[in-house]
């Protein structure tokens, strides 16, 4: 059977087709600062072998007026990388960061692109979503009417209903991709906005991480991120949304980034690089193509791998930094150590008739964990009586699988200016 990835491969070059199920991850276009197009192809060549479909790229109005042409210059880049390759690119306009957007440069960025080969299209029209900007709805009648565009915003801050409710919605994005304090994630919000869309698109969020400590714009909490990533997943399978949205791909400030560690440091916010510089998450992109296929009801890679990942300090190894758990902005606030355990998490990414055993050693001390079910096998370890050592995750499988030792950063008690770093190092076989 064809796979929807190969069907845009055999494309490449020319307009790919529009497809429910399409998978796109958020990129933050200002923190592509150094770009090259060569930058963008790998970029799109790595999220490509990872089943990813396509980018949504965010964009402040105020860098649309940049006399310097920082991002039109990476949007062209970005665009141009992506038409041979069979990849898919939509506009994200950001009415947060910078303000609200003037209709005039929508409409302008909108139809710059909208006849490239790589601009994604639905029910006829090029795609465009938002990163807020409800009192703006309004705009968006005549900016469609003079572009033809396919209206998905995000208005997250309008609650499911109240955003369905805005005026010239085509469809939503969901910004809420992470628990509240030390619960689990679950799939209530996702049902309200289906509900409350009535059959029209939903873009559903799926986000790994979220961890920031940037001052210079008041921002210092974590969500729990623990068991997200894969519980996440699990919960698009069974949701079965019409599109999916990777929160994010290049958010570095907020620890929820899955492409690989900038080619510069410029690319990283200034404040974040202590607790970004050496905290690859990477090695989550292996396990999209298994998530996908459950998504898409496909089969799975016949490639075995395991991913794992914690954080480097436990949690009462230094000060936490002013950092609490939930925002404090409208969340009642916790302390950090409430909400995320203090272990080694991990997936095995075993056949479905294999029951997998995996071994964690941490400072030389192992634990073993078996599934009581066969195929993909999701736990943790606690290192909380162990404190600080090398890492190494191996599996045995019981179809005869054998993956690793692989190896894994330190745990520490040796905190960076003696401040936990809440950001998790993640790696893999």
């Amino acid at each position: 059977m064809l796979s929807l990835h190969l069907a845009y491969l055999i494309c490449a070059g020319f307009a790919a087709p529009t497809l429910a199920q399409s998978v796109f991850a958020h990129v933050i276009v200002g923190n592509t600062y150094g770009y090259t197009q060569d930058d963008w192809a790998r970029d799109i060549a790595i999220a490509l072998n990872a089943s990813v479909d396509g980018f949504a790229l965010n964009i402040g109005y105020l860098d649309t007026i940049d006399p310097a042409g920082f991002v039109q210059a990476q949007l062209d880049s970005a665009y141009h990388a992506a038409n041979g390759a069979g990849f898919q690119l939509f506009p994200s306009f950001d009415y947060a960061a910078q303000g609200a957007w003037d209709q005039n440069a929508v409409i302008k960025t909108i139809t710059s692109y909208s006849s490239r080969p790589s601009q994604f299209k639905w029910e006829g029209g090029p795609l465009a979503s938002t990163f807020e900007g409800p009192d703006s709805a309004g705009d968006w009648g005549y900016i469609k009417s003079q572009t033809n565009c396919f209206f998905v915003p995000d208005f997250s801050s309008q609650g499911a209903f109240g955003a369905a409710a805005k005026p010239n919605v085509d469809g939503l994005l969901s910004w809420n991709a992470w628990p509240e304090g030390a619960n689990d994630m679950t799939d209530g919000d996702d049902q309200a906005y289906i509900a409350a869309l009535n059959g029209r698109p939903y873009v559903m969020p799926v986000s790994p991480w979220f961890y920031t400590n940037l001052p210079q714009w008041s921002k210092n909490w974590l969500w729990r991120g623990d068991d997200l990533w894969h519980h996440r997943w699990q919960q698009v399978a069974e949701v079965q949304p019409t599109f999916v949205e990777i929160l994010t791909w290049n958010d570095w400030g907020e620890s929820h980034y899955i492409g690989p560690l900038p080619p510069s440091d410029s690319a990283i916010p200034t404040g974040a690089e202590p607790y970004v510089k050496s905290n690859p998450h990477d090695a989550w992109l292996k396990d999209l193509p298994h998530y996908i296929a459950q998504y898409r009801n496909t089969t799975r890679p016949d490639e075995s791998h395991v991913t794992f990942w914690y954080r480097l300090n436990p949690s009462n190894s230094g000060s936490s930094g002013g950092t609490t758990c939930n925002t404090p902005s409208y969340q009642t606030p916790f302390p950090p150590h409430e909400c995320v355990a203090d272990a080694v998490f991990f997936t095995a990414f075993v056949p479905d008739n294999a029951i997998a055993t995996v071994n964690v050693t941490i400072g030389g001390a192992t634990q073993s964990v078996t599934a009581t079910a066969p195929g993909i096998f999701h736990s943790s370890v606690s290192f909380n009586d162990i404190r600080d050592g090398a890492v190494s995750v191996a599996v045995s499988a019981s179809d005869g699988t054998e993956i690793g030792p692989v190896n894994g950063a330190a745990i520490t008690t040796d905190c960076v200016g003696g401040k936990v770093n809440w950001n998790v190092w993640v790696g893999g076989s």
